[in-house]
């Protein structure tokens, strides 16, 4: 029987829900390259861009729990609908702060809104793919997920671009993005609303939070992709430092700077067509480890680069390069976790990835402040790539996972864990 690519696509819920994802997604990419364009604008410092990163982490280590436990008991679409909301809401504030040139500090505070809606956003997300189309055909709703998000990201950025120079200003690209915002929430009201979570009886309160974390950390193959992942984030992540490179490295302006912040998922487009055109990936792990290093490998010679064409080239390379580690580490997680449990398990990778990501722009802030951005992101680089080869090291079992569809929750672990409480109870 041969292989139908658009398997996922072929569920009506599931098109509903890509739809909303794709105009939220490019929206917000949009958005994004208008903040980092006008804190670089007003403040010329790498520093306030590493800022923005720094105030969206806080929620994310302070709330992900939280909001794990709350995607575990409560339906997943109506917290969808409750982040989205928050989103919008944030894309007229900034749309009204651009417009009155109010301190950037006030930009901050809302962008902290932003972290916290984005904090509920991504495990209810993650964990409402498995209701709305069967588990045989989730790898390719993964691969169409990102692919949206891809798509959205190699569109958007270059948008926004071309936006603020066109109207000399952000404040038209956070209207767009409300615009944008609401759409979503329309599209994601008409997915067919899935039941509730059913949480397991046995661990209740504090104990219920922590059993995310304790199941990552027992299930190696969910701790190994996520673990690389994040720290190859945190060192090889280079976008925001894409506002120096693109006004005062490339000299480029605002158009060149989403070109610049669209080239990765442009790459990650076609991968992710690849990916779903092709046979099945059949040895998961050392793709995970060869996508990682090739990002690493990216973002070197876009750090070391003064050639827009090469550089685009390089961020095109890395971000195709991603597409297949974001494939394989969204598959596995998914996939390895119990539905009653998905919403915690993905809160946690939310906190490593989110973190990461903003993390990873906060460290970049501070060392191009210190060091200059070609140090930072050249640095960040190698750092990815002795981070691949530790976990090649660490994890050997990683190097030899084999297909994705034989991933499933392994049998040894109870789907909630224990906690000390409940075996005082017991005794």
């Amino acid at each position: 029987m041969s292989r139908d690519p658009f398997a996922a696509l072929r569920h009506r819920s599931f098109r509903r829900y890509v739809s909303g994802r794709t105009l939220l997604s490019l929206g917000g990419m949009m958005q994004g390259v208008a903040i980092g364009w006008q804190i670089y604008e007003r403040t010329g410092s790498a520093q306030a861009l590493g800022f923005v990163g720094l105030v969206q982490v806080v929620p994310v280590f302070l709330l992900s729990l939280f909001a794990g436990q709350a995607v575990d008991r409560f339906n997943r679409r109506t917290l969808i609908l409750v982040a989205v909301s928050l989103h919008s809401l944030v894309a007229l504030a900034l749309a009204w702060m651009s417009a009155s040139a109010v301190d950037v500090k006030w930009i901050y505070a809302v962008l902290l809104i932003s972290g916290i809606a984005r904090t509920l956003h991504y495990p209810a997300n993650s964990a409402l793919i498995p209701q709305i189309v069967p588990l045989s055909l989730f790898p390719n709703a993964v691969t169409w997920g990102a692919n949206s998000f891809y798509t959205a990201a190699a569109i958007g950025p270059a948008l926004g671009g071309f936006v603020i120079a066109l109207t000399h200003g952000a404040t038209a690209v956070y209207l767009i993005n409300s615009v944008m915002c609401a759409s979503c929430l329309v599209a994601t009201s008409l997915v067919a609303r899935p039941p509730d979570p059913m949480p397991s009886p046995q661990v209740r309160g504090w104990e219920s939070l922590a059993a995310g974390v304790r199941y990552v950390w027992r299930t190696k193959m969910i701790l190994a992709p996520i673990t690389l992942d994040m720290f190859a984030v945190i060192l090889g992540g280079a976008t925001t430092l894409m506002p120096i490179y693109a006004k005062d490295i490339l000299g480029v302006g605002p158009v060149g700077l989403g070109w610049l912040r669209a080239a990765p998922s442009m790459g990650g487009v076609l991968s992710a067509i690849a990916i779903a055109i092709l046979p099945p990936i059949q040895k998961a792990g050392r793709t995970i480890l060869w996508a990682v290093a090739i990002f690493g490998a990216g973002t070197i010679v876009f750090g070391l680069s003064r050639n827009i064409g090469l550089s685009l080239a390089a961020l095109f390379v890395l971000g195709a390069a991603d597409m297949f580690s974001v494939v394989v580490r969204q598959t596995l997680i998914q996939l390895m976790t119990p539905d009653q449990m998905r919403g915690r398990v993905s809160a946690v990778n939310s906190m490593f990835i989110g973190a990461s990501n903003e993390l990873g722009g906060f460290e970049s802030g501070i060392t191009a402040q210190w060091f200059g951005p070609v140090i930072s992101v050249v640095g960040g680089g190698i750092g990815t790539l002795l981070v691949v080869l530790g976990a090649a090291w660490t994890w050997p079992a990683l190097r030899r996972f084999g297909s994705l569809h034989g991933a499933k929750p392994e049998e040894h672990l109870p789907p909630v864990a224990p906690g000390p409480a409940e075996i005082d109870r017991a005794a």
